[in-house]
């Protein structure tokens, strides 16, 4: 791509307001913020413009997600609703993968690729990037600036197994790319990455072990990880949790069997495939970091404070590659942030107290603020209520009462601290809980405010009464 700017320039160099490293999500989001503000600005990117989140996180994966999905609400629609008939399978999982992929095609092209000539002072350099003092070091030429923003995200790790390296390990990268489904696999990884992915593949029609070290979902409330294990298994998945990995060979036929140790003793698994979810890692290895005094964690992420600046003056750090809040919407707005206080002066400070986290499983997972454990942690006087989905009407009309909604309230102040929802509509949900924490609305002005018939949502309401009385003893709308 053409220079959309004309920096100023001094023999083998150009001179820049703001200089971006990585061209995904964060990188973008930094990019134009600075440009609207009227900075110069390099965007270097490495490799596929758009970063993880188009190209291989969350559009392949939603899209694969929503599609097996469909296939599942047809097989289970018979058992729900009389005088219905009605079944799906994959016949072409091919022809997915090519959908999945013209999508992800046509969004990296009008959301980062044709982005760029609208800003005529944001310069594209495409290249390998290390950082230098006064500025960054591309081929055969130097950007220089005073200020730099690190965007280069993150990729999936390969967890230190003995033998996983020889079994060609499926990621969540390659495992989207798959034109032809196996026959089995195991998942390593009870995150959201692994929960996900188990369940599209076995809705999918693969057999799939879902396996992990202590429990699913370990950043969830133990009540929801633990009712999600329960559908998941319902739905056929093998579910092994609390266990050490020991070792990973090849089987004679060319599957894979992973050996653990589970209950003192050894057990052995064996699939046709195995796909690693066990984390990510940062993109920093040829950064040239440690030359220039950025500090890292003992994983390779830049370490940040809460205004994004690095151990380096002048250098900021945004999204996967801090190894915090590795969600998209996340990382655009620490890119936004750092790109702000690169110009402006620092004062703008990073706040996730009301980051809303979803898990894209069915039923999905919604939370936001804190879970009971943190809040106790935090010094709250904590209260909480659970409401299971067979009281709330719409789960009930939609005959999916599959899942539970918890809220943590501060007992003295009646202040809503954390809301954590279970349900196969959650998502659409969650952010009505972030609002009401970001705002200081207390259990009380939640039970108080009008919420629509035969919704998700109403469940926040319902179990904002739970805290005080029993909603069983409630007519429909008598709340």
């Amino acid at each position: 791509m053409n220079d959309c700017c004309t920096p100023s320039t001094n023999g083998g160099s150009s001179r820049y307001d703001l200089v971006v490293v990585g061209a995904g999500s964060a990188g973008f989001s930094a990019a134009i913020t600075a440009a609207e503000q009227g900075a110069r600005v390099a965007l270097v990117g490495h490799g596929t413009i758009g970063g993880t989140c188009v190209n291989i996180g969350c559009v392949p994966s939603k899209t694969l997600i929503r599609a097996t999905e469909a296939v599942h609400h047809a097989n289970a629609a018979p058992a729900r609703f009389d005088g219905i008939e009605s079944s799906a399978r994959v016949v072409d999982w091919a022809a997915q993968i090519a959908q999945k992929d013209a999508l992800v095609a046509s969004l990296r092209q009008a959301k980062y690729v044709d982005l760029l000539p609208e800003y005529n002072n944001i310069a594209y350099r495409e290249g390998r990037a290390r950082l230098v003092e006064g500025g960054v070091d591309m081929d055969d030429q130097r950007l220089v600036s005073d200020r730099i923003i690190i965007a280069t995200g993150a990729r999936p790790a390969l967890p230190t197994i003995p033998g996983i390296a020889e079994v060609a390990p499926l990621d969540s990268t390659t495992a989207l790319s798959l034109k032809e489904l196996p026959r089995s696999m195991i998942v390593l990884g009870g995150g959201y990455i692994g929960a996900e992915l188990a369940q599209t593949f076995a809705r999918a029609g693969v057999a799939v072990t879902l396996v992990f070290r202590s429990r699913l979902l370990p950043e969830a409330e133990p009540e929801i990880g633990q009712a999600l294990a329960g559908y998941l298994a319902d739905e056929g998945i093998t579910i092994v949790g609390g266990l050490a990995y020991d070792f990973v060979h090849k089987t004679e036929d060319g599957g894979v069997a992973l050996t653990i140790t589970r209950n003192g003793g050894p057990e052995t698994l064996t699939a046709e495939r195995i796909l690693v979810a066990t984390g990510r890692t940062p993109n920093t290895e040829t950064l040239g970091l440690p030359e220039v005094g950025v500090a890292q964690t003992s994983s390779g992420a830049i370490v940040i404070d809460d205004r994004m600046r690095t151990s380096k003056a002048g250098i900021y750090a945004a999204g996967d590659v801090t190894g915090r809040d590795q969600f998209v919407y996340m990382a655009a707005y620490g890119a936004k942030l750092a790109a702000k206080n690169a110009l402006n002066g620092n004062s703008l400070r990073y706040d996730n107290t009301t980051m809303p986290a979803i898990v894209f499983t069915d039923p999905q997972v919604a939370s936001v603020g804190l879970t009971e454990s943190q809040a106790h942690a935090a010094g709250y006087a904590v209260r909480t209520s659970l409401l299971a989905l067979d009281n709330v009407p719409r789960a009930l009309a939609a005959r999916d009462t599959r899942g539970l909604i918890k809220l943590i309230a501060d007992g003295v102040t009646r202040k809503l601290l954390g809301a954590h929802i279970l349900a196969p509509e959650g998502a659409d949900s969650i952010q009505t809980a972030a609002l009401a924490i970001r705002c200081g609305l207390t259990i009380d002005d939640l039970s108080e405010t009008i919420f629509p018939y035969l919704t998700t949502v109403e469940g926040l309401k319902l179990a904002a009464q739970t805290f005080d009385r029993d909603v069983k003893k409630l007519s429909c709308c008598a709340g």
